[in-house]
């Protein structure tokens, strides 16, 4: 092992990691990203679909790209680079790393408008401004915040300084402390939003939404969809689970610890959905709202219900706190590669990364307002930013991961740092990871784009 591999501190144990990439992993994508694209591409059709690529291609992506971080123990784009001249294989494998760090640069662009926005609305729900408010008013508010460059801009810019501020503080003194109080607190707020919902009068026809497939509203879109947000959820091929790995000790089990951050995540995505769509149902509102669910429709819902400002407020921190959870590890590969390769200290590489990200955001920011006419191959800079991440860079990086485990690193190499024992466990993730994945991811790209 060389020095410059050595260079980066460790999780203090296996539960700091688990907390840590489960902070990664449970984010925007969760609350905010899957009850819509549920409520676009038919409720639990999608569902299903979704829980298919989690379990057939997301987990076993996700154990690779854990083994090959913590194998490396570099940012991405060196680990990849020192595991291709371990195994003696092409420098271009580098160019995966280079993939995943744009690929979470991009994302956290357009992520930090997004929490931006849950930031502000922790403050606006806790006036008088939502009580008894209808569809039209909310949708008026909404439209008026979006379009103002001035509150897009400000609100960007104060969560990419809470997020600079945590990632500068470094591993044990910001990931670490940071997901160690803010994802026990998350799970807390989401469960009582989640018994608020059980008595509001729609969670019958809530849960009848998420869990009752119906698969002729299920087109090609959707299913790509599905594997895009399965990616985007679990923080695959974006470069953080591989640096979070970077700091996994040698003697926790990465099989485990991945199969637990994976369920993590899918059983907050599912109790999102159970918190937001009884509501949604119990006061006659649309479930399709796009990108604008929980900004057009929740505040309905919390306009009228007895102590809704407290509700309301409570639902938007927790959209805050699972948004800054995910933003430092997006920004994580670009901090670490920044110290590596230019000998910067933590400090000074977060505020460059930052402020470049920062730079890059203005264009989504600005594109729900003085850009919204800006438009390439129809869509704005926002959408485009999010389909080539979500549904291009995120599967293609995911699928290089899953080729590289699968047949450029050496077997005894992988068999060894997953310790899964004499069993099927590692027979049946070595064929997950060399057939199912990519040839799932595959299909799904063909579909989507009219091929198959």
């Amino acid at each position: 092992m060389t020095d410059q591999r050595l260079l980066h501190a460790q999780w203090s144990s296996r539960t700091a990691f688990i907390l840590a990439a489960s902070g990664s992993a449970i984010g925007l994508g969760n609350i905010w990203k899957f009850p819509y694209l549920a409520g676009e591409f038919g409720g639990g059709a999608f569902v299903v679909t979704y829980l298919l690529c989690v379990a057939l291609i997301g987990v076993p992506i996700m154990i690779a790209e854990t083994l090959l971080g913590r194998r490396g123990r570099q940012s991405p784009i060196n680990t990849m680079l020192t595991l291709a001249e371990e195994a003696k294989a092409s420098p271009y494998w580098r160019y995966t790393g280079w993939l995943g760090v744009a690929a979470g640069f991009l994302i956290l662009s357009y992520y930090s408008v997004i929490a931006g926005w849950a930031m502000a609305y922790i403050f606006k729900i806790n006036s008088a401004l939502f009580v008894n408010i209808d569809a039209e008013q909310t949708g008026r508010f909404f439209e008026a915040f979006k379009s103002s460059p001035e509150f897009q801009s400000i609100w960007h810019t104060l969560f990419m300084i809470a997020t600079v501020a945590i990632v500068s503080r470094g591993v044990s003194g910001g990931l670490e402390r940071a997901s160690r109080y803010l994802m026990p607190a998350l799970f807390a707020m989401l469960v009582a939003l989640d018994v608020y919902a059980m008595n509001s009068g729609g969670f019958g026809r809530g849960f009848a939404f998420l869990f009752y497939p119906d698969f002729d509203k299920l087109t090609g879109e959707g299913v790509l969809a599905a594997m895009g947000q399965a990616f985007f959820s679990l923080g695959l091929g974006m470069g953080s689970i591989m640096v979070y790995g970077s700091y996994l000790p040698s003697h926790v089990s990465i099989a485990r610890s991945s199969l637990f951050v994976a369920s993590a995540d899918t059983v907050v995505a599912l109790m999102a959905g159970l918190a937001i769509f009884p509501l949604v149902f119990a006061h006659g509102l649309e479930p399709g709202m796009g990108p604008g669910l929980i900004f057009q429709t929740l505040p309905i819902a919390f306009g009228q219900m007895p102590a809704g400002w407290l509700f309301g407020m409570v639902f938007f921190v927790l959209v805050f706190f699972a948004a800054i959870t995910s933003a430092v590890a997006l920004i994580e590969p670009a901090v670490a590669w920044l110290s590596e390769n230019l000998g910067l200290s933590r400090k000074q590489a977060s505020l460059y990364a930052g402020a470049a990200c920062w730079f890059i955001g203005l264009g989504s920011a600005f594109s729900f307002n003085i850009w919204s006419e800006v438009k390439l191959f129809g869509k704005t800079v926002f959408e485009l930013v999010d389909f080539l991440t979500a549904n291009l860079m995120l599967p293609l990086g995911g699928v290089l991961v899953a080729l590289f485990a699968g047949w450029v690193m050496k077997r005894e190499i992988s068999e060894a740092e997953l310790e899964l024992g004499e069993g099927r466990a590692y027979p049946a993730w070595r064929v997950l990871i060399r057939y199912v994945a990519p040839l799932g991811v595959l299909m799904v790209f063909l579909d989507a784009f009219g091929v198959l």
